[in-house]
């Protein structure tokens, strides 16, 4: 799976309710490996990759080993520099799927949700190639009720959050009765435990590198109230109503309303959509811990200072107003799935905030053509694509000259970790990397278990 390969890092995919992501088109059972060339800011490197991606039954394993090496036949330092960078090299190992009554998963977490999303959404715990991160995903559901839960960083302190929910006419014969029999209520918590969770000005040192925590708040916590009622369930058609209260300690609070609805046209065409009116109070940002929160929670430069802050960006958001959501999902015949969402607030014209997918590559395809592109602070249609320190984008497009040969490009737009006078990680900086490759895509058989 070429794109998981080189893109999981940054894959922001879609949930919509009961589905998750681009719905996978090609067998995970597949041995990929391959020679190429990678540029990283400008930087050549010759690359070397293998990365099997395995599944049996409802076990899965994923690797993902790159060695980069520079003109001077060294490997990249920045590749192998900690023991977390060794543990990297798996790329996920996993038990079930998402919304499987019993679902665990080890390694990136690209697409970390909780309940409707409210608190964290598609939290990434790879958004910077050479800062990956170990995290879990472990979620039991017993019918009646169960739990969701994510930590972001089993190395060290990071994003902590859990769901519990109960389905409570499942225990009274009303359970029976059609559509309120099937009501999900659950709360939410969640916080980050890193030590620069709070912080809302910084400096460094330029001459020591050493940082200065001017103000800190505190360890950032939220907790929320959501309730769910399918109003349809069929082998066709999903219908769905929602609603959710959340606070953030010591700051402010938030509600949001939606709907959801969700199409299988015999599986030739499939679509998802989901509305959502987010009604926001002063010093509230809704879904706090997203994709970018790895990123944005500190960013100090050693020259121009303090750039900001998860933390500060959230005691300023006085006055914002309300806002809006909606996102669409599209796929058909198996053979093309494009995927966008989008959200602004009312009154706030450098607030949008743009998810795009798409993914043109069917399995007996010649062709290889995958997109995820995520942009926030977008002001008007000029800023959509344009590539800066609020961009997320991986691109890849090949060709296969034959069936297990494939040729390909990936462009990548990332960020890379700035460190401080004691190894730690104090701000990020963008990355561009490209890389030409020559791969060779093996299918794997183990006697039809899936």
């Amino acid at each position: 799976m070429r794109i998981k390969i080189f893109g999981i890092l940054f894959l922001l995919s879609f949930q919509f309710l009961q589905s998750q992501g681009l719905r996978d088109m090609k067998d995970n059972n597949q041995f990929t490996g391959g020679l190429g060339l990678s540029w990283i800011n400008g930087e050549p490197y010759y690359l070397f990759n293998l990365s099997p991606d395995i599944s049996f039954g409802k076990f899965g394993i994923g690797l993902d080993v790159n060695f980069r090496i520079d003109r001077n036949g060294n490997l990249r330092n920045e590749d192998f520099n900690s023991f977390s960078d060794y543990l990297s090299l798996i790329k996920y190992v996993r038990y079930g799927q998402k919304r499987d009554p019993f679902y665990i998963r080890v390694g990136g977490l690209d697409r970390a949700i909780l309940g409707q999303g409210n608190i964290v959404y598609y939290y990434n715990n790879r958004a910077s190639y050479d800062n990956r991160k170990i995290g879990i995903e472990l979620d039991i559901d017993f019918g009646q009720f169960g739990f969701e839960s994510v930590y972001g960083d089993l190395s060290g302190k990071g994003l902590f959050g859990m769901r519990g929910y109960t389905r409570p006419l499942q225990f009274t014969e009303l359970g029976k009765i059609p559509v309120i029999g099937k009501l999900e209520v659950g709360g939410t918590f969640a916080t980050d435990l890193n030590d620069y969770a709070g912080v809302t000005n910084a400096m460094i040192d330029p001459a020591t590198r050493s940082m200065k925590i001017l103000s800190d708040e505190g360890n950032i916590s939220i907790v929320g109230l959501d309730a769910l009622l399918p109003l349809i369930r069929s082998k066709i058609i999903n219908v769905d109503l929602y609603s959710n209260f959340t606070k953030i300690l010591k700051f402010g609070s938030g509600a949001t309303i939606g709907a959801g609805f969700s199409f299988n046209g015999l599986g030739i065409v499939t679509l998802d959509m989901k509305f959502e009116r987010w009604f926001n109070g002063d010093e509230f940002i809704p879904r706090y811990f997203n994709q970018f929160y790895e990123v944005n929670r500190l960013r100090v430069d050693s020259t121009t200072g303090f750039l900001g802050s998860r933390a500060a960006e959230l005691k300023a958001s006085k006055s914002l107003g309300n806002s809006y959501f909606g996102e669409l999902l599209i796929g058909v015949l198996n053979f093309v799935q494009i995927y966008g969402s989008y959200s602004r607030y009312d009154k706030i014209s450098k607030s949008g905030i743009l998810r795009l997918e798409t993914d043109l590559s069917p399995k007996t395809a010649s062709y290889v053509f995958r997109a995820y592109y995520d942009k926030v602070g977008i002001k008007d249609e000029k800023d959509i694509f344009t590539l800066d320190e609020r961009s997320i984008l991986t691109a890849e497009a090949g060709y296969k000259p034959i069936s297990y040969l494939l040729v390909s490009f990936v462009y990548q737009w990332t960020f890379s970790p700035v460190y401080d006078v004691n190894d730690k990680v104090v701000g990020y900086k963008t990355q561009k990397r490209i890389e030409p490759r020559v791969s060779l895509v093996f299918p794997l058989n183990f006697g039809g278990r899936r």
